[in-house]
């Protein structure tokens, strides 16, 4: 590619870019040396599970890594038990080293679906910062003032409302911003609501006499309800350990509206591909299902296979247009020691439900049931006996023989 398209492809769906002519010059300079450019993008393992608001900043890594560069997965081990305050109304809770470790684990094997490991390094932010001195950290500390951390605005709004601002809050961006230095980053990618800690990057690269990264941030995603960003909390993600037929049914779910954002920020087509699509979809050429099929293979395929994604086409089309349930359908053995089983214990023993509150609050939705039929009391309890199918939502089925 030319230097013009290879700033075309990171500029896609990016809303920052400090600066652009950093970017130019830098990526000039990496092909007159030969020396790839060190993209770092630091994510804190606060949960064993990735989403496609992650891979946001994951595919834009991917972007580099097909133009040559070398990518940095910084996981925030030590950052993650500080607790990153960005966008919070309160103090959050910091995750236990354990919680830290487990997590930083699954992190390191699901990236791998999209990211070319032989051109990735996964670092940890322990290895320098448990290594810092009481003075080194108090000489970090000094590189920021009160006034300066009170310009982010959800500190700001935080003070201004007297609720509480920890000091060790105050230490997350400076911390975010010395990974830069201990990285040698040129370029570091984040969502916008991290724009704040990352040009910390650049400030301290300075003070550390290193040439300024360049900053690119990514727009968060908006969740399947086309409101709020993807949040596990809030139920309207997609998880790329999702089952197949599970990403391709919520994919399909996503409104047409918000398709193309989805497409722009998560698929390998090219922006003219892209664009074609929309406009044989607006010229009435091809009908908006398709291209949101289209969608669906392509992402259920990245985490999975073409094969498997053929086979939740073919899933979806037989239980959904055919108002059919689909064939082989796992079938769990359940011993019980009573002669009933309430119902949402039992979800949680055959994996269809997180727990029961989970199971619960699916009951409530009225999406729930057993054998065909709705199940709408949250107290209702299961004939320890024979086989009953069970269904959750609309994609998600289990056969139980009580043994």
């Amino acid at each position: 590619m030319t230097i013009e398209e290879q700033v075309a492809l990171i500029e896609r769906g990016a809303v920052d870019v400090i600066s652009r002519e950093d970017l130019i010059r830098k990526l000039k300079k990496s092909e007159e040396t030969g020396v790839p450019l060190r993209v770092k993008a630091g994510f804190d393992p606060t949960a064993p599970d990735l989403h496609l608001g992650h891979t946001v900043l994951i595919q834009k890594l991917k972007h580099f890594q097909d133009l040559g560069h070398d990518v940095l997965f910084l996981i925030g081990d030590f950052t993650g038990m500080i607790g990153d305050p960005t966008g919070k109304s309160e103090t959050r809770k910091p995750l236990t080293i354990e919680d830290v470790a487990r997590n930083a684990e699954t992190y390191k094997e699901q990236i791998f679906k999209i990211l070319d490991p032989e051109k990735t390094t996964i670092m940890f932010n322990s290895q320098w910062l448990g290594e810092m001195t009481s003075h080194e950290f108090v000489k970090l500390a000094s590189q920021l003032t009160v006034a300066r951390m009170l310009e982010r605005e959800d500190f700001r709004e935080r003070f201004e409302n007297h609720r509480p601002i920890s000091i060790h809050e105050f230490l997350y961006p400076l911390i975010q911003g010395y990974d830069s230095v201990a990285m040698k980053a040129d370029v570091e990618l984040g969502g916008t609501d991290q724009l704040f800690n990352v040009l910390m990057g650049r400030d301290l690269q300075r003070t550390w006499a290193q040439e300024p990264q360049v900053v690119i941030t990514m727009p968060l995603l908006e969740g399947l309800d086309g409101v709020n960003k993807m949040s596990k909390s809030l139920g309207n993600y997609i998880g790329i350990t999702d089952s197949p037929d599970d990403i391709y049914g919520k994919v399909l779910s996503v409104s047409d509206e918000l398709m193309f954002r989805y497409y722009d920020l998560l698929s390998d087509l090219t922006t003219q591909e892209i664009a074609l699509l929309k406009a044989d979809m607006e010229n009435g050429a091809i009908h908006p299902k398709e291209v949101k099929k289209k969608l669906a293979r392509e992402l259920t395929a990245r985490f999975y296979s073409d094969e498997l994604a053929v086979t939740a086409e073919e899933n979806f089309e037989r239980v959904f247009k055919k108002h059919d349930t689909p064939e082989d359908i796992p079938v769990t053995e359940i011993a019980v020691a009573d002669d009933s089983i309430w119902l949402p214990r039992l979800l949680c023993e055959v994996s269809l439900v997180k727990g029961t509150g989970d199971a619960r609050r699916m009951i409530k939705q009225n999406a729930v049931s057993v054998d065909g039929v709705k199940i709408t009391d949250m107290e209702h309890s299961i004939t320890a006996s024979g086989e009953v199918l069970l269904k959750v939502g609309k994609r998600r089925f289990c056969r139980v023989k009580f043994v």
